[in-house]
């Protein structure tokens, strides 16, 4: 006869297991995300090679990257309505392909036309898989072993993008441009074939109303935001629409949709509940990961630019020396996953936030002068501090909501991601600019301009991640869910339409 502690004990570990084929299934939508998120960067450091190549002036390159994060905030919104209408397998299928699509256009694109349509496709696959992926893991994965995986998810959300400039470079270095699709195309024709065998459908869906102005206003509302922080970032100087025009549509959009979706939330036909808000715990680690986000793309584009343009240091050797901060991140993200199951977010969330603040204040220090070993370690130390906050943020947040809020959620802190991307890239490169233009109106050097305003850019950087070091110390543990969410990996686990 059981003792009540053993039979306690035997009830946790029930709780802790996952159902047949969860894993799996899992393992199946990391490698593709990983994949298509990877794409999110990989042209960075390609722009030059291509306006070259295809004849093309840097305000049309940079569409490239431009049109991928605008696509992407475009489609996310309307995730939320597509995980409740249709089940998992055939999202991901329809995921899979589209971005098999985009990767084969833009492998074979004899010129500008053809490649930014290939990464316009790539980028409505890519901007389903993510939430996708989020979502499905809170409803396989049990709250007490959350943290780990949302650890796995990390690498995903950052590590990709961080050695996207690094796989760029050593493409480039020995081969066309076009390899750089031409290698990404088997893997995703390799992970559509395999998902489409092994991905189950483990959601409930049903009938549910498609809200035509929503998804308008929507497109308007997060591609006019993305669009006019890009334009700000990027310095299009001979852009003939100012930044500010789309600024203010997106702005004045949003706060038409929010409006809209608070008078529809009630009886189910918004188009993204907003009702996560609601909850305290996922608005609190939503504000943090946004400048956790803008830290991670600010230092992106930054820390090349440094290396380029003030050490001159040519494109390969740039992708190398980031690599091993990408690295770092990689290794880390799973082990503060299971510190997180462990101990929950505070210790980590304060402990990283205060190794971010570090790392950006010493970036700030960088000159001309400074020992390149020294440039890897303090990369290396932002990455670090960026798994230790980023991993229990997403797992506390998310965690924190009911079941039939997670695909909003999910759709809602993917969003959040690529604004946040946009608004740190902006800010960054736009404080850059305007130092490195003052100085060099003043009478400096190129190199001595460059390298004032990455000080500048970066000491903004240090000053924005001490208000997260701040708001790091009210993050608590969220209250666990029912098991019952933990549904097991079988067809019959969707209610079809």
């Amino acid at each position: 006869m059981q003792t009540p502690q053993a039979q306690e004990h035997l009830d946790a570990d029930a709780e802790e297991r996952m159902a047949p084929g969860s894993g799996l299934l899992i393992g199946v939508l990391v490698v593709a995300t990983f994949v298509m998120i990877l794409n999110e960067t990989i042209m960075s450091v390609a722009l030059p090679r291509l306006m070259v190549d295809l004849d093309i002036s840097a305000s049309t390159a940079q569409w490239l990257t431009t049109g991928f994060l605008l696509t992407m905030a475009v489609v996310i919104p309307t995730t939320g309505y597509l995980f409740q209408r249709f089940p998992l397998r055939p999202m991901f299928m329809a995921s899979m392909g589209v971005f098999s699509l985009g990767t084969l256009f833009a492998a074979s694109a004899p010129g500008f036309g053809l490649l930014l349509a290939g990464r316009v496709t790539q980028a409505v696959g890519t901007a389903i898989m993510l939430p996708l992926l989020m979502t499905t893991v809170l409803r396989v994965v049990p709250a007490a072993r959350r943290g780990r995986m949302m650890g796995i998810i990390s690498i995903v959300i950052a590590v990709a993008p961080a050695i996207g400039p690094t796989i760029s470079g050593i493409v480039l270095d020995a081969f066309d441009w076009r390899w750089m699709f031409w290698i990404v195309l088997p893997i995703s024709l390799v992970a559509f074939v395999v998902g489409s065998v092994l991905v189950k459908n483990v959601t409930t869906t049903g009938k549910a109303p498609l809200d035509v102005i929503s998804v308008v206003l929507s497109a308007l509302a997060f591609g006019g935001i993305v669009y006019g922080l890009s334009s700000i970032g990027h310095a299009a100087e001979d852009s003939q629409v100012p930044a500010w025009v789309p600024l203010a549509v997106g702005v004045v959009a949003l706060a038409v949709f929010v409006m809209r979706q608070l008078s529809r939330q009630s009886d189910g036909r918004a188009l993204l509940d907003l009702r996560p808000f609601s909850t305290p715990a996922f608005s609190l680690g939503l504000g943090m990961l946004v400048i956790s986000m803008m830290a991670l793309f600010g230092a992106l584009i930054l820390l090349p630019l440094y290396l380029q343009n003030v050490r001159g240091i040519d494109i390969l050797t740039t992708g190398l020396l980031l690599l091993p901060g990408g690295l770092v991140m990689g290794v880390l993200s799973p082990f503060v996953g299971r510190i997180y199951d462990r101990t929950g977010p505070r210790v980590l969330v304060i402990s990283g936030a205060a190794v971010v603040a570090a790392a950006l204040w010493l970036m700030a220090m960088l000159d001309a002068e400074s020992a390149l070993p020294m440039v890897v370690l303090i990369h290396s130390l932002l990455m670090g501090g960026l798994a230790s906050v980023m991993t229990p943020l997403m797992t506390s947040s998310l965690g924190s909501l009911p079941d039939e809020l997670y695909s909003h959620g999910s759709a809602i802190f993917s969003t959040i991601q690529q604004l946040a991307g946009a608004a740190g890239t902006a800010l960054f490169v736009t404080v850059m600019t305007y130092t490195a233009t003052d100085r060099l109106a003043d009478g400096a050097t190129e190199v001595d301009a460059a390298q004032a305003g990455i000080h500048t850019a970066f000491l903004y950087g240090g000053i924005v991640s001490l208000l997260a070091l701040a708001v790091s110390f009210f993050i608590g543990r969220p209250e666990r869910t029912p098991v019952t969410e933990a549904h097991p990996v079988s067809p019959s686990s969707t209610v079809a339409d």
